[in-house]
């Protein structure tokens, strides 16, 4: 099936319409008979982008999370007084409690509202573990194996624990999600802090044989050191992809460097960005 996806919330913009940037990121994927969100942002810039855009946010089919970070869920109240009641798919994890924590102090990054206080907006969390096809051609990852050895989590990323003690997060809670496009398989990133590699051979091993045409969202790429970006270049080469979209937590050197090794493959998936495949 054909999707047309726009770009509503990340770091930059690309169209000179009087948008907004933030650092977030949501995505609008339109089928031909289902409306989704992928992700609502920070929350600065959802609603006046979509309207700007000429998005209607009223009539969603369903609001997908990727995970738990306040900059990918912070608009989901905004949307839930759009929508009214509506089915919310997301991990079961994403409502820990979450810090970034470098050596000059922490700071709170998960999710800033209760579940309780999203739920009476219209929320109803449909938890997502598994790999699951939520509609017709259109899936969610769930869980993704850690099988490389060079996607390592990033080690700022904490996890509170009930004593109050930090460990490390495993953000076993972020998925994509993947549309099966006219020209093969699109798969929409988050942050991808399951590892873009990771989540690649999670799609095929679940969907065998179908070529991935189109990648884009936040790679996570932009904390991960040189060595890490060299080995996921080469092993994103195995996948032939056709179509890669650099966004959020990439950052502007990476996307720049990602750019420069793509070439005509690679696109600046920032507000306003619109496309069809």
């Amino acid at each position: 099936m054909k999707a047309e996806y726009t770009i509503l919330c990340e770091n930059s913009v690309a169209d000179s319409r009087g948008l907004i940037g933030e650092h977030g990121w949501s995505v609008l994927i339109e089928t031909p008979d289902r409306r989704l969100l992928f992700d609502t942002g920070q929350g600065m810039g959802l609603l006046h982008n979509s309207r700007k855009l000429g998005k209607d946010l009223q009539h969603l089919d369903a609001i997908i999370l990727s995970h738990g970070h306040y900059d990918h869920t912070s608009g989901l109240p905004a949307v839930l007084e759009q929508t009214g009641v509506i089915d919310v798919y997301g991990h079961p994890d994403m409502f820990i409690t979450r810090y970034w924590d470098q050596e000059d102090g922490s700071r709170e990054i998960g999710i800033r509202y209760r579940r309780e206080y999203l739920e009476s907006l219209g929320m109803q969390l449909q938890p997502i573990s598994e790999f699951t096809e939520i509609f017709d051609g259109v899936y969610l990852t769930g869980e993704v194996p850690r099988t490389t050895s060079f996607e390592v989590p990033d080690p700022h990323m904490k996890q509170r624990l009930e004593d109050g003690s930090l460990q490390q997060d495993q953000l076993r809670d972020d998925l994509s999600m993947v549309i099966r496009g006219e020209k093969g398989l699109v798969v929409v990133l988050g942050c991808a802090h399951a590892g873009l590699i990771n989540i690649l051979r999670h799609v095929q091993k679940n969907l065998p044989g179908e070529p991935i045409y189109s990648v884009f969202g936040g790679t996570h790429l932009g904390f991960g050191d040189a060595d890490q970006f060299q080995q996921t270049l080469e092993a994103l080469e195995s996948f032939n992809i056709e179509q890669i979209g650099a966004a959020h937590c990439t950052g502007l050197v990476r996307s720049s460097l990602l750019h420069h090794h793509f070439g005509d493959r690679f696109f600046f998936a920032a507000v306003g960005c619109q496309f069809s495949c």
